[in-house]
């Protein structure tokens, strides 16, 4: 269920991380390599990006495929950045809520991703409602399993719990309400990438000092990339990685 990648590093256009490599996002939309879960990624994409000093990042989100929009070829070489968040969707239930529903949702500096699926969906959704104030239940942008999750972690970043915290027991919160789910989170704030690997893949390519790209796939055969093990929190940024286990939820 989807593919997404984060970039940290110096800034290159947006078709050099998305589009020109062989098997970029561009072409895991139709041919992903490594998924588990599905194998066309056609319910929607979006790719959010850093521009400048400019505090808050753009995004540029869609309802139908990526190769069927011809603006974003335009677009992608055009638009320069040191930091990215892209996505495609394969929807839990495609069609619900167009363009709201695909990734990447954000806050302020942050953009967000989810890689999976809430098991038992929309039927496991109200016990986790019940941890959201009414405000964040309100402020949905979506009905989707993502957009919840995302609120989920949000409640947690707005009262102040660190990202990987934040991200950590959202995801024991979600497994531990509905099992068997698949929970791969993505966050940047275009400085640092917080990821979640619960039940699907996911890649990193670190070049120290430099940059830094987090993928549900390798984009290329480079021997640099390394696959993350599941039940993993990564936390990075431009000159480190680093890998802590998650714990099964009690």
């Amino acid at each position: 269920m989807c593919r997404h990648i984060a970039y940290v590093g110096a800034p290159l256009a947006l078709e050099e991380l998305l589009v020109r490599p062989e098997h970029g996002l561009y072409r895991q939309s139709w041919a992903p390599r490594r998924q588990r879960y599905g194998t066309v990624n056609a319910d929607g994409f979006g790719v959010g990006w850093y521009a400048g000093d400019d505090p808050a990042p753009a995004r540029y989100r869609r309802t139908g495929p990526i190769w069927s929009d011809p603006n974003f070829a335009d677009l992608a070489r055009v638009v320069r950045t040191g930091a990215l968040l892209a996505a495609v969707r394969d929807a839990t239930e495609p069609g619900a809520d167009g363009e709201a529903a695909a990734a990447p949702f954000s806050a302020g500096r942050l953009l967000f991703s989810h890689n999976g699926a809430v098991r038992e969906w929309p039927r496991s959704a109200a016990p986790l409602a019940e941890r959201l104030p009414a405000r964040a239940l309100l402020g949905l942008e979506a009905r989707c399993d993502s957009a919840l999750v995302w609120a989920l972690v949000l409640h947690r970043l707005d009262r102040g719990d660190p990202a990987g915290e934040a991200m950590a027991d959202t995801v024991a919160d979600v497994a531990a309400a509905a099992p068997g789910s698949r929970l791969n989170l993505l966050l940047t704030d275009g400085e640092t990438i917080t990821a979640t690997t619960w039940g699907d893949t996911l890649w990193f390519r670190h070049t120290p000092g430099r940059s830094t790209v987090v993928a549900s796939e390798p984009y290329d055969d480079d021997a640099h990339w390394r696959e993350v093990p599941d039940r993993t929190l990564l936390r990075a940024d431009r000159t480190d990685v680093q890998l802590t286990p998650l714990k099964e939820p009690q």
